[in-house]
């Protein structure tokens, strides 16, 4: 596809917004226009940015070569299924649909009429998770921890896949491996749904994966960090800066009154390009719908991702009787 691509902006709430400012800026694209349930939001963001507005999710699929799903969960599917089944590339939002069959269906669909359909992981455009795949080399543990304070905003999915979701898709990348054990636990503390998790993976390689998230922490924390032979690699996805501590020596110091180890190390920072990842992401996207590109995160990947995200929310429900309903 030569020339401007029109790109649609479907759902203009939280995360819509940064979308619209985002292609605003892009010089490869043509803002076809933005539609939002909410009239008042629609043309107020409009009217923010000088773009068309739509009184239909529709109309505005008709006029874009694109569109960006930023709605509900919830409708994640029955509007990526319109655009798709109208010839349009579609960018939406993590997590790709509600259920994993549904998953599939969008991606079987998006590949039999050679459209690009891109899931949001907008971690994985981070110039430091770009950098980290070069130093990562046989891990024995991976930890996360996505903490964050409660936002109304989110209501229709809990904190698995609203947050944990990028850190599996991270990690799923980085072990290149299918999980052999699931182990999961949370609660809700502010929703119907969980808003503290954690989960553990065992990969059939050895290495061990613990995941924490919550949206229930009075401070904002997003680090990934990485035990491997001769090197603890830790990454701060708010200031996206990886540093590698690497053991220099140890040894055991003994005098009359007491025994003391020491280990000295060194700590190598890496240098990392660092951009806007979602403007990344919709460079990215640009990139692929005109063939320039794989995408960094195919649509059997994500279906995976989502699978194994739902291995963790039904262990959840099993073992939480608060959650058992939910």
């Amino acid at each position: 596809m030569s020339g401007k691509i029109r790109v649609g902006i479907i759902g203009v709430g939280h995360m819509g917004q940064y979308h619209v400012n985002v292609a605003a800026g892009i010089n490869q694209y043509e803002l076809a226009g933005i539609f939002d349930a909410d009239p008042a939001r629609r043309e107020e963001i409009g009217g923010r940015f000088q773009v068309p507005t739509f009184e239909t999710y529709d109309d505005l699929i008709d006029h874009s070569d694109a569109v960006v799903i930023a709605v509900p969960t919830a409708f994640h599917y029955e509007v990526a299924k319109k655009a798709l089944e109208k010839g349009r590339h579609v960018l939406v939002e993590k997590p790709i649909t509600e259920t994993v069959e549904q998953a599939r269906e969008l991606v079987s669909l998006a590949a039999s009429k050679n459209l690009m359909m891109q899931v949001g992981h907008v971690e994985r455009f981070n110039g430091a998770v770009l950098e980290l795949k070069k130093v990562v080399d046989n891990p024995f543990l991976i930890e996360s921890r996505r903490l964050a304070p409660f936002s109304p905003r989110i209501s229709d999915v809990g904190v698995v896949l609203d947050l944990m979701i990028h850190d599996l898709d991270i990690i799923l990348n980085l072990v290149d491996e299918d999980p052999i054990a699931v182990h999961s636990s949370g609660t809700p503390a502010f929703s119907d749904h969980e808003d503290v998790a954690a989960a553990t993976l065992q990969f059939p390689g050895g290495c061990v994966a613990s995941l924490i998230a919550s949206r229930a922490t009075q401070n904002k924390i997003r680090t990934l960090t990485i035990t491997q032979e001769k090197a603890y690699i830790l990454l701060d996805f708010t200031t996206q800066d990886i540093d590698i501590h690497r053991r220099a020596q140890s040894a055991y110091l003994m005098t009359r009154e007491e025994l003391k180890y020491r280990q000295e190390s060194f700590v190598e920072k890496i240098f990392v390009h660092k951009d806007n990842p979602l403007r990344q992401e919709h460079l990215h996207f640009l990139s692929c719908i005109r063939g320039e590109s794989e995408p960094i995160v195919a649509g059997e990947s994500d279906v995976r991702t989502l699978q194994i995200a739902h291995q963790i929310l039904d262990q959840i429900k099993q073992t939480n009787p608060v959650m058992a309903g939910a």
